[in-house]
């Protein structure tokens, strides 16, 4: 028998981690276009607009979270694997929606300080992590 409630505060843990960093890029003044976008590849946790750069990058934003404590931290957590998946699903994005400009990915490490309380976490930005 498969236990539901693991799977299910997982993905309550992904979807305010993906909100906590909505918030973050939004602080940045960057503007936040879609979310949870998926195609044949996979799918993008956030998709944002740079709007400091000049001219304008479109970003796919990868989130990963995690706990203080876990072996492996949120920014460590991404294979070499999940980046040629993300290249994939946001080549098809990017063509799919026109986009002839700039654009790139990045990934937001959320690690929180005490398991489950996202009252207490640090938030790492790691940009265009495919060069």
């Amino acid at each position: 028998m498969t236990d539901l409630t693991d799977s299910t505060n997982a993905q309550r843990l992904g979807r305010t981690a993906e909100d906590l960093a909505a918030e973050y890029l939004v602080s940045l003044g960057w503007r936040v276009l879609a979310r949870n976008v998926r195609n044949h590849y996979g799918e993008l946790d956030i998709v944002a607009f740079d709007v400091k750069t000049k001219p304008q990058e479109l970003v796919i934003i990868e989130v990963r979270c995690r706990s203080v404590g876990k072996v492996q931290g949120a920014l460590d957590s991404v294979s070499r694997r999940k980046i040629g998946s993300l290249k994939r699903a946001s080549c098809e994005y990017v063509d799919s929606i026109g986009w002839t400009g700039f654009w790139r990915i990045d990934l937001i490490g959320i690690t929180l300080h005490e398991r489950g309380n996202f009252d207490n976490y640090t938030i790492e930005h790691v940009k265009d992590i495919t060069s």
